[in-house]
């Protein structure tokens, strides 16, 4: 810094145990510098998938096309829609979205029109609620690993049984519908091998009385 005549360090160590770590400037008025992993996190049908973990400071804006083609490879096709924060709704961004065919849901540039209808704020809450179930629940916020290895597993982990959390909350109904739907076939099961039997028992008194017909005409 001297030599140069600079005041910054690029990948200066900050802290002695996670030397991997960087401060990243994001602006709050409780913390201006985190220390930490930054991660992108996309919702998909209520599962979380983690698209990107670094611990240098990156523009998430500048990156959706990457998120948008780990949708194509995950899937087979391009999202119908996506919903995205202000920041993804750039100029090169829509117009990448729309050659692609996909409708980006966010406020329209220029000045809006009193009629259009926007998105809301509240249509949101589902990552901003991902986030804040990660680390209150648990512990997104307050990871004790060491190792550069050991922190970016922990933080998949969680991820991991947030999404098992989800698809336990969901195979619950998927079960008691399940076994609703086994026990109407098992009951109309019931009712129609009770009505065949009945129906049996007509055609077998029906072939007696044809058979006793026979043979008094015979003998």
């Amino acid at each position: 810094m001297y030599k140069s005549r600079t005041h910054t360090v690029e990948d200066r160590i900050v802290s002695i145990h996670q030397p991997h770590v960087r401060p990243i400037v994001r602006g709050k008025s409780q913390a201006k510098v985190e220390f930490g992993s930054k991660i992108h996190v996309s919702i998909i049908d209520g599962i979380s998938f983690l698209d990107e973990l670094s611990w240098d400071a990156f523009n998430e804006g500048s990156h959706m096309e990457h998120y948008v083609e780990k949708y194509r490879e995950r899937f087979g096709c391009y999202p119908r829609e996506v919903l995205a924060d202000q920041i993804y709704c750039s100029r090169p961004n829509r117009v990448m979205l729309k050659e692609k065919g996909i409708k980006l849901l966010a406020k329209p540039l220029g000045r809006p029109s009193p009629m259009s209808i926007h998105v809301s704020p509240g249509e949101r809450n589902p990552i901003e609620g991902k986030f804040g179930q990660a680390k209150t629940g648990y512990g997104l916020n307050r990871i004790k690993a060491r190792l550069r290895q050991t922190s970016e597993s922990w933080i998949a982990c969680i991820f991991l049984v947030l999404n098992l959390v989800k698809l336990a909350g969901m195979a619950l109904p998927c079960l008691i519908q399940n076994l609703w739907f086994s026990f109407s076939a098992l009951l109309l099961e019931i009712i129609a091998n009770k009505s065949d039997g009945r129906n049996n028992s007509y055609r077998n008194r029906e072939i007696a009385d044809a058979n006793r017909i026979k043979y008094e005409l015979v003998c």
